[in-house]
């Protein structure tokens, strides 16, 4: 999973963080560092909630590359692509 960060939204309120300080990384005055995330899948269930506590909607959850990523390695185990 992969959290897109739109730093212009971002107004310093540190809920991501409070929710998964482990993902989410802020500057010293409480911002969130530029830069998208790749979430550990250990962390998905917390990076979710932090990316969902943001109430400037500065995070956005996109799991179509983890979507695109399992069907690639389902078809390459069953023969389907050759690499």
């Amino acid at each position: 999973m992969r959290i897109i960060v739109h730093n212009d939204k971002c107004q310093g309120h540190a809920r991501c963080w409070a929710h998964a300080p482990d993902v989410f990384k802020l500057d010293d005055e409480g911002y969130i560092l530029a830069g998208d995330i790749e979430v550990a899948e250990r962390d998905e269930l917390l990076a979710t909630r932090g990316a969902r506590s943001c109430p400037e909607r500065a995070l956005e959850i996109d799991r179509a590359f983890d979507a695109l990523l399992d069907r690639f390695l389902f078809n390459q185990a069953c023969g389907g692509f050759n690499t």
